[in-house]
């Protein structure tokens, strides 16, 4: 039996599965590294850490599967996307990685809309917001040039991660995408956003495609990993465009729910055309010659994380959620905005906060529970009207991540998304998708689309309640007033904020 592995390096850690010719999951493991958020609206992390837990998680593998490792014929990667990472010309890293969550960068995203107005949106097919790469570059040159100056390569998280284990550099178009540098249409970097701006085009790394092979592990890692030399390795993709292709959204018509740290909707594209509105993305897709439209909830399953963490810090996430389903939509006359760190579809704002709306002494852990829920999946909502006043048909999706653990979670969300939502059988998100690009790229499958086939199979459908949806409805109204209801006063509380 032949095996591939597929890498998804997480914001909170990194994911490693080992997946046979069959799509059969063998094994699979988790690292963890902590971010550091010093100030504010900052978020960093160490690049180091990220190699270090990758070769533990892949190291535990092998030595969990060790008949395997000398099968395994092909790794792939997935990965955050967006995030600063700054290489000399040494190509050591010269501070902690800028992360896609990290908001410090409003100025800057000011300066670059009014300084390429539409040309911006043409280009790019993207409006300029905090978590993207290109105003972190910016405010780089403003805060830190002593740095500026030394900077001769920027790489993405999974790219400087999969430069450690094969001294290759590359950055696949899915990813660079997520850059603000990238012209959607002609599959290169702007030399126009990049001389309007000052930056060298030469710091920016070369573009393949996702099922790219770029090299194999350095004899080192295959020896520290205990996998073969020779493994190839393929490009991969960032991490909404591999959870797409692990979800088998290869086609139109085809919609994801991922709710991980973030909450994303996403929607297949044949092309790069659609006129977007509410600050919806448009990214290419981790298939060749393929896009998505996607709508970010920044605090998805992050909220729910904050929430264990004040109510329950020592119990279990299905022990959190215990109760949840007794109690009915509204949570008792309760709503909550997951506005922990600001937030960007539709807004795309920095300063609004979250909210509890309508706290009484009578509420308990479980309704506090279910309004959390209910409040991230009325803000993924919020990214299914934009697509449906475009013009897209939303029937069916897919839920991928943490929201499609919990069965009440998942009826919750075909309730409010009023379309049929669908779980997989042994889901495994972007991991899943990085190794359907190995499996492909190994030649094991003459098409993503024939890889899905075997790997994908879906467990439940879960159909919208009418009763349910009608109540849904109005409560989401309400929902969609709280941010203009509410900006103003986050406005002026910005001042009191010290941490």
């Amino acid at each position: 039996m032949k095996y591939v592995m597929g890498i998804d390096l997480g914001t909170s850690g990194v994911k490693a599965i080992l997946v046979d010719e069959n799509g059969k999951v063998c094994c699979e493991t988790s690292k963890p590294y902590r971010l550091i958020q010093d100030k504010p609206g900052y978020c960093e992390q160490h690049p180091e850490d990220w190699v270090e837990q990758t070769i533990a998680a892949m190291r535990e593998l092998m030595a969990r599967q060790p008949a395997h490792s000398r099968q395994v014929e092909g790794i792939s990667f997935s990965g955050q996307m967006h995030g600063l990472v700054l290489l000399d010309e040494s190509r050591q890293v010269l501070r902690p990685a800028i992360l896609w969550n990290d908001t410090r960068t409003t100025e800057q995203c000011t300066r670059i809309t009014k300084k390429l107005g539409d040309r911006l949106q043409k280009i790019t097919k993207n409006q300029a917001l905090e978590g993207f790469t290109l105003p972190k570059l910016l405010w780089m040159k403003e805060h830190e040039p002593n740095i500026d100056q030394q900077i001769d390569l920027f790489l993405l998280p999974k790219d400087y991660v999969r430069f450690r284990l094969t001294g290759a550099i590359h950055i696949d178009y899915s990813d660079a995408a997520g850059t603000l540098l990238l012209d959607i249409g002609k599959q290169t970097w702007s030399e126009e956003i990049c001389q309007a701006f000052d930056i060298p085009s030469q710091i920016c790394p070369p573009l393949v495609s996702s099922e790219a092979e770029v090299g194999t592990l350095l004899p080192q890692v295959a020896r520290e990993t205990g996998i073969k030399e020779g493994a190839k390795v393929f490009a991969g993709g960032a991490d909404n465009a591999c959870g797409a292709i692990g979800a088998g959204i290869l086609s139109s018509g085809h919609t994801l729910c991922s709710i991980g740290t973030s909450g994303v909707i996403l929607s297949y594209e044949e092309d790069h055309e659609r006129e977007l509105q509410g600050n919806l993305h448009l990214f290419h897709h981790a298939k060749k010659d393929a896009f998505y439209t996607m709508g970010v909830t920044l605090s998805a399953g992050y909220s729910l994380d904050w929430t264990k963490s004040l109510l329950a810090p020592e119990e279990s996430f299905q022990a959190l959620l215990e109760g949840v389903a007794d109690v009915a939509p509204g949570a008792n006359g309760l709503l909550f905005t997951p506005y922990l760190v600001g937030e960007r579809t539709p807004y795309a704002d920095s300063i609004i906060r979250g909210s509890l709306i309508g706290l009484d002494s009578r509420h308990e852990r479980a309704h506090m529970v279910r309004a959390v829920l209910e409040g991230i999946t009325f803000s993924l909502n919020e990214s299914i009207a934009l697509f449906r006043q475009a013009g897209k048909r939303i029937d069916s999706i897919v839920s991928i991540g943490g929201g499609a653990r919990s069965q009440t979670w998942l009826q919750m969300q075909a309730d409010i998304f009023q379309a049929e939502v669908i779980q997989l059988k042994n889901e495994q998100g972007p991991a899943l998708g990085a190794a359907m690009l190995a499996a492909v790229g190994c030649g094991w499958y003459p098409s993503l689309e024939a890889c899905a086939d075997q790997f994908i199979h879906q467990a439940a459908v879960y159909e919208p309640n009418q009763q349910r949806v009608d109540v849904y409805a109005h409560l989401f109204r309400l929902y969609q007033s709280i941010y203009t209801k509410t900006r103003d006063i986050h406005v002026d509380l910005k001042q009191y904020r010290s941490i």
